[in-house]
């Protein structure tokens, strides 16, 4: 049964017929939500004075983050279909205020980790949401130029979130990072009351908790054997949490595929019997976890322990290249909605498989100038990949799927990019000899292993499709 939310004449004037204020709106909102899944980054050593805890304690206020991120975005499919795009959103800004707040007035590690918790669950429902909206308010032939401007939220928040934490730590306590935050977040909720007003239709989709509880177990257990994988002494051997998110996934798949036949899945996975879908997700898969393992983790690694630059410097180095990649976002996806993805991927596929070598034959000394040179090619590689597989991931699905496809997107940019950093950092100790502190040869060795990754994501463009049409549901 189909319970449609009714839309006035006037709500409709405030939301519908304004769709390109209200993504803006949503946009602004998640820019300001995702920066701060890397803001803190910089602060570690600052937090582990002032709170008095170890490095390998306050990290988890990244880490944490992202790990909360990954559990949670696996139900968004479910929330978009059970709730209106309103609530959903107004939930997401009040769970991300009042995260923010918790930090911002936070005594000690406990309270500042639950707050960066709160934070996470409602960063995770915003951009599946934006993008979501995008495929339903945009027309088809539009579609790539408004998704391109999600592309600053998903690349530039996080590649500046290091430079703006260290701009604030140059003068300011580290909790202004979330002083700083918490009016802009505010301000952001009351524009969305006043402005989202959509029309749209929910389902009475029963919630499975069963389903929750597997995909936190799968999801995260997963990216939580990732994470610490490259640590020398963890809390438990990698290979447990991993299993334990396998076999949980398993099981989660195997009952999704069960419920999804009555319309009753957490995360429909119906989106996989799409070949444009799929392979568009194993491409953005690839990307991920080049932008997260080299570009944000170890290149900054390069620059602090090979070219001994501050964090400050290192955080000005790559912003660049994260810059190149958001103000590519808009111009490639109107390249795409007249050209089509192929056109655009295979040769973005080609320059971030080029950069991605340039990256191993870095060096002690190396002139910073040529660093940034390379990890901008990298970045316009990525910024001609980014925006037109995600539009040809959603575009070729039906519109009743574009929420659990949002949330699939979600969840593996999530994986994929922990899958990244743990797989380059433990290659670069290997590399290195010791598992402690990589060095040059190390880097140079992830490096390598990274340009046959991209070599790999260049062959697998030979399967993108140019143009398709939203299909039916199967």
């Amino acid at each position: 049964m189909t319970e449609t939310q009714t839309v006035t004449p006037a709500d409709e004037s405030r939301g519908t017929t304004r769709p390109t204020l209200v993504i803006g709106v949503l946009v602004l909102s998640a820019f300001v939500m995702i920066l701060n899944e890397t803001i803190l980054s910089v602060a570690l050593r600052d937090l582990s004075i002032d709170l008095a805890v170890p490095t390998t304690t306050v990290q988890w206020l990244t880490s944490g983050f992202l790990l909360t991120m990954a559990v949670v975005i696996p139900t968004t499919g479910f929330l978009l279909e059970r709730f209106t795009p309103r609530q959903v959103f107004v939930a997401s800004l009040v769970a991300f205020s009042a995260g923010t707040l918790m930090g911002a007035v936070a005594p000690g590690f406990g309270l500042l980790m639950a707050g960066r918790v709160v934070q996470a669950c409602g960063t995770a429902v915003m951009l599946p949401l934006v993008m979501t909206t995008v495929m339903r308010l945009v027309p088809e032939e539009k579609r790539g130029a408004t998704m391109g401007t999600i592309t600053i939220v998903i690349a530039v928040a996080p590649a500046v979130g290091p430079t703006i934490g260290g701009a604030v730590l140059s003068s300011l306590d580290w909790r202004w990072m979330f002083w700083l935050v918490l009016p802009l977040a505010v301000g952001a909720l009351v524009t969305g009351l006043r402005l989202l007003r959509l029309d749209s239709e929910t389902r009475q989709v029963p919630l499975d908790l069963v389903s929750v509880v597997l995909s936190a177990i799968g999801f995260g257990g997963l990216l939580y054997g990732l994470s610490i994988s490259g640590e020398v002494q963890g809390p438990v051997a990698p290979w447990v949490p991993i299993t334990a998110g396998v076999v949980a996934l398993a099981v989660f798949i195997t009952r999704q595929l069960r419920l999804q036949r009555r319309d009753g899945a957490l995360l429909d996975l119906r989106p996989f019997t799409y070949r444009s879908f799929v392979v568009s997700l194993v491409l953005s898969g690839l990307l991920f976890m080049c932008l997260i393992g080299v570009g944000a983790v170890m290149l900054p690694l390069y620059l602090q322990t090979v070219l001994q630059t501050s964090t400050f410097v290192s955080g000005l180095v790559v912003l660049p290249g994260g810059l190149v990649l958001g103000l590519l976002g808009r111009p490639v996806g109107a390249l795409y909605d007249r050209l089509g993805a192929r056109t655009l991927v295979i040769p973005g596929a080609a320059a971030m498989a080029t950069g991605l070598w340039l990256f191993a034959t870095l060096g002690p000394g190396t002139p910073l100038v040529v660093v940034i040179a390379y990890h901008v090619l990298f970045m316009i590689g990525l910024g001609l990949m980014m925006t037109p597989l995600m539009t040809s991931a959603l575009g070729g699905l039906p519109e009743r799927l574009y929420s659990h496809g949002s949330a699939i997107l979600g969840t593996l940019q999530q994986v994929t990019g922990a899958l990244g950093t743990a797989l380059f950092v433990t290659i670069a100790a290997a590399g290195a000899g010791h598992a402690a502190a990589p060095d040059a040869d190390g880097l140079r060795f992830a490096f390598v292993v990274a340009g046959c990754i991209g070599v790999a994501a260049f062959a697998s463009t030979l399967f993108i499709q140019g143009r398709q049409r939203p299909a039916e549901v199967k």
